[in-house]
């Protein structure tokens, strides 16, 4: 699995000009699963998000985590970041897992935050969606879990 990790004062989801979820200070997570992932990788994913310190403590400094803030999580499925882009010029997207498996590994990721988070919000799987953040610092981090 891969997630791109924004730490952000907010950010939201839109489908067809409405907004379906939001979240305030807290993590927007880009998610991708891969053909060979399975749940194993969503928790080790999962565990490694949630106790990165990220946010800032009273110094500036980056000591706490998500739990030590309270803060919240925008999950939003991207299989766009399993993009093989070596030939051509147009993106491959064979990595990837299939929809039916990656929407199963997705929704077992969100429940895995759920059960450690309080206000957990979502995209909508395979949704041609708007993401708007305000990116915090700027402070975004690439986990992958083959690199875990």
């Amino acid at each position: 699995m891969r997630a791109v990790l924004q730490r952000v004062t907010r950010a939201s989801v839109a489908i067809d000009g409405k907004v379906t979820a939001q979240i305030g200070q807290g993590y927007l997570i880009l998610l991708g699963v891969g053909a060979t992932d399975t749940p194993a990788e969503a928790e080790r994913l999962w565990r490694k998000i949630f106790a990165l310190r990220l946010m800032e403590d009273d110094e500036g400094k980056t000591n706490r985590s998500l739990a030590d803030v309270g803060g919240s999580v925008l999950v939003v499925s991207q299989f766009t970041l399993y993009a093989d882009c070596r030939r051509g010029r147009r993106p491959s997207f064979t990595a990837a897992g299939d929809p039916q498996n990656a929407n199963e590994l997705y929704e077992y990721f969100v429940s895995l935050a759920r059960q450690d988070v309080p206000r957990v919000s979502t995209g909508t799987f395979a949704a041609d969606m708007k993401v708007e953040l305000v990116n915090d610092g700027p402070f975004t981090i690439v986990l992958d879990t083959c690199d875990l």
